[in-house]
């Protein structure tokens, strides 16, 4: 008789060396590759632009009312713990902001195109953030320069707004402040050769 595979938890990811970036999707450990200077500048502005402001400012100026975290373990089901580039949670909802993984569904995610995780971040991971009732999700694409806002509506994504380098956009769920999508991201780079 064929045993069925095992299917992958947290406890697999906590026997691995810490420092190395995995996630469990559907029971399998999946390696994230470590972030290139063009991926890592997308995450750190856009935890600046909001969780400056939402975050950080909390009783400072800003609207606050959110903790906000870069790379942090999520588990959406007993098999699928990811490890979304930011992700947000309402003050309210999530009670202990030290607990690892978090098993409190976040109210907004952020994922970083990249080449090497756009299929399993813009296919499986947005069907799972779906199911687990995500509110908000922001595609963030480095090279397209753009940002994909999407808001959960009757268990549906719906296109809240859709942004390139020279928007600067109220986008939900932090309309409360402008962001600039053009400084999301590295300078452009020079067009190759000169003019001859």
């Amino acid at each position: 008789m064929l045993r069925a595979p095992k299917l992958a938890t947290y406890d697999d990811l906590l026997s691995l060396p810490e420092g190395d970036r995995y996630e469990v999707l559907a029971g399998v450990v999946v390696a994230m590759p470590s972030p290139l200077p063009r991926h890592s500048k997308p995450q750190g502005r856009v935890y600046r632009f909001v969780g400056g402001p939402f975050d950080d400012d909390d009783g400072f100026g800003g609207p606050g009312g959110w903790w906000i975290f870069v790379e942090v373990d999520v588990r959406l089901g007993p098999h699928d713990i990811v490890r979304p580039d930011l992700s947000g949670w309402r003050r309210e909802r999530l009670i202990d902001p030290e607990a690892r993984p978090f098993d409190v569904v976040p109210d907004w995610v952020c994922e970083i195109a990249s080449p090497s995780t756009a299929s399993r971040d813009r296919v499986y991971k947005k069907h799972l953030y779906a199911r687990s009732g995500v509110r908000h999700d922001w595609v963030v694409d480095p090279d397209a320069r753009t940002l994909e806002a999407l808001e959960l509506v009757g268990g549906r994504w719906v296109e809240v707004g859709a942004y390139d380098e020279t928007a600067t956009a109220r986008v939900p769920p932090f309309e409360a402040v402008e962001l600039p999508v053009g400084r999301l991201f590295l300078p452009p780079k020079a067009p190759e050769g000169g003019a001859g």
